[in-house]
């Protein structure tokens, strides 16, 4: 989570603008709700249609983290779409997206992705229980609407690589992470998120 900031609003790639204009069509549904689940089905749609390539950089991890690039930035809607690859191995702790939704979809490779629910918060500590986990393939999307975000990404293979696609309510530049500590107990960990750059 802790990569190079080189944050660039707008990437040109094959079926950039068929993408946008799906995405611009979510987001004005208004509703979270709706947004989301337009939002979950767009990008099901657009993994599966091999008009939409995402840039060459995106199929190579980065060896010490997983690496997040920003594709595009929607200056009417502010909202974000990053690129995430996952190395055999990588994942997140755990963390929040700092009240933002986000839609997340699988577009190659296969992530564990768990769920978490507080259960409770006691001055800086706070006790989380897994909630429910999938293996997630290409194709197929989910979504994370605050209050209930809390969660962890995981390429769980041992020698492929993994890639997601994520929109952003808006660009999510920090989160909180959370660090175990004692059985169910974590503590939190402010966390700046930059991105890697796009080749």
């Amino acid at each position: 989570m802790d990569a190079v900031d080189s944050c660039c609003p707008s990437v040109d790639f094959p079926g950039r603008d068929k993408l946008v204009a799906r995405l611009d069509e979510a987001v004005d549904r208004g509703d979270q709700h709706a947004v989301t689940a337009a939002l979950r089905n767009c990008l099901c749609a657009m993994i599966r249609d091999r008009d939409v390539q995402l840039p060459d950089c995106v199929h190579e991890p980065i060896v010490d983290h997983y690496a997040r690039r920003e594709l595009y930035r929607s200056p009417q809607r502010g909202y974000s779409v990053v690129a995430m690859t996952w190395g055999p191995g990588q994942g997140t702790p755990l963390h929040d997206h700092s009240g933002l939704w986000c839609v997340e979809g699988v577009w190659d490779g296969e992530l564990e992705i768990v769920q978490y629910e507080l259960l409770e918060r006691d001055g800086e500590r706070f006790r989380f229980r897994a909630a429910g986990g999938i293996h997630a393939g290409p194709g197929s999307a989910g979504s994370l609407i605050p209050p209930h975000e809390f969660h962890t990404i995981r390429n769980a293979s041992e020698d492929a690589v993994a890639i997601s696609l994520h929109i952003y309510q808006a660009a999510m530049e920090n989160c909180t992470k959370f660090q175990p500590r004692d059985g169910e107990w974590f503590e939190r960990e402010n966390c700046t998120m930059c991105t890697d750059e796009v080749a």
